[in-house]
């Protein structure tokens, strides 16, 4: 039902599956884990920029592991 003055878009609220969800969750730590480790194993002259500006980039959003792999490594 339509209330007048008030406008509703279904389409964008609904809420993702738990499973996706989840399978994005788990993918973004593992990714942030292999990230982490392969940065440890690096020489500072193969990672560009500071390796402590990565580590904390990784550590406060696992989805930034995204960037390291595509920008941060040599």
């Amino acid at each position: 039902m339509h209330r007048p003055g008030r406008t509703t878009y279904p389409h964008v609220m609904r809420k993702p599956p738990k499973e996706v969800v989840v399978a994005v969750v788990a993918a973004e730590a593992v990714s942030a884990a292999f990230a982490f480790r392969d940065l440890a194993r690096r020489t500072d002259e193969q990672v560009r920029g500071p390796k402590l500006l990565w580590r904390i980039l990784i550590g406060v959003n696992p989805g930034n592991s995204l960037a390291y792999w595509l920008l941060g490594r040599r």
